[in-house]
């Protein structure tokens, strides 16, 4: 056998574990990654192998299937990661330059943050409208397929110096004042955290929602979906763009991680709004 010829042997069985592994999560835990996109994942599992000290894509899911920590540690990897406060200045800017506007004409508007990045992204985006003065009419759905992280934001706390590192990033993204107000201080096993107050949180419902395999569950005036379209492969790309479509109110606006192409589904329907992310309003 030549190196190619090697080469080639062992890409076939690397490409024949992962398809076993997503095949094992998805029998054994429910959660369905087997149209992700194959070098996103590839990446992510590679971490796991890491993390988890296995040589083998086919260790990982002995890891998995055998060990519920294990598990948790790799479906936590395959999720999307958490964001910090305010990670993105301009993407909080066009927060308020652009979704907080489109919020004020609806009487009871409804926002989904798709596959959202932690507490971190869900309460940014809370403090953000609270500023513009909307949130006191807004409902928040936040949703994740990972069950288990959905019961972590539930009653999440971020370490005090976290919040305080985010103040700067708050100021240039437009915000006023001290970004500490918006949060109740508490005594933590590991020192002073913060969590986001309390009439801000009750804006927010967390729940577990599969992108994958769910079916749209209301109207919205907004979807954001800032973290996952680029984990998918096509196919998944295009159920969860039409799914976006079946969800969204007319007029309403979408914010992505991606760009949409002519070729999507459904890309007729939406105009463009200029910016650094790809943020459209539906028009048809």
């Amino acid at each position: 056998m030549n190196a190619w010829t090697g080469l080639a042997a062992g890409l076939a069985i690397e490409e024949l574990e992962t398809e076993l592994l997503l095949e094992a999560i998805f029998q054994r835990f429910g959660y369905d990654f087997r149209a992700y996109d194959r070098a996103a994942l590839r990446t992510r599992l590679t971490q796991a192998m890491r993390d988890g000290g296995a040589a083998t894509l086919s260790g990982l899911q002995e890891q998995a299937l055998h060990d519920t920590r294990a598990a948790s540690r790799l479906l936590r990897t395959l999720s999307v990661a958490p964001a910090p406060l305010f990670d993105c200045v301009g993407h909080a800017a066009r927060l308020r330059a652009v979704l907080a506007p489109s919020l004020r004409g609806w009487p009871i508007p409804r926002v989904w943050l798709a596959e959202c990045a932690g507490v971190g992204e869900a309460w940014t985006l809370a403090i953000v409208l609270a500023e513009e003065g909307v949130l006191g009419k807004l409902d928040i759905h936040a949703t994740l397929a990972n069950e288990e992280m959905v019961a972590a934001m539930q009653d999440a706390c971020l370490p005090l110096a976290e919040v305080e590192g985010a103040q700067q990033r708050h100021l240039d993204s437009g915000g006023r004042g001290r970004l500490l107000d918006f949060f109740e201080i508490e005594d933590g096993e590991d020192g002073q955290c913060a969590r986001l107050r309390a009439d801000l949180r009750r804006r927010i419902t967390w729940s577990q929602y599969s992108l994958v395999t769910d079916a749209s569950f209301n109207e919205f005036q907004a979807i954001l979906c800032c973290h996952a379209l680029s984990d998918f492969g096509p196919v998944l790309r295009q159920r969860v763009l039409r799914l976006f479509h079946d969800s969204l109110a007319r007029f309403g606006v979408l914010c992505l991680d991606q760009p949409m192409s002519v070729a999507d589904a459904h890309a007729n329907t939406y105009q463009a709004i200029e910016g650094d992310r790809p943020w459209y309003k539906r028009v048809g």
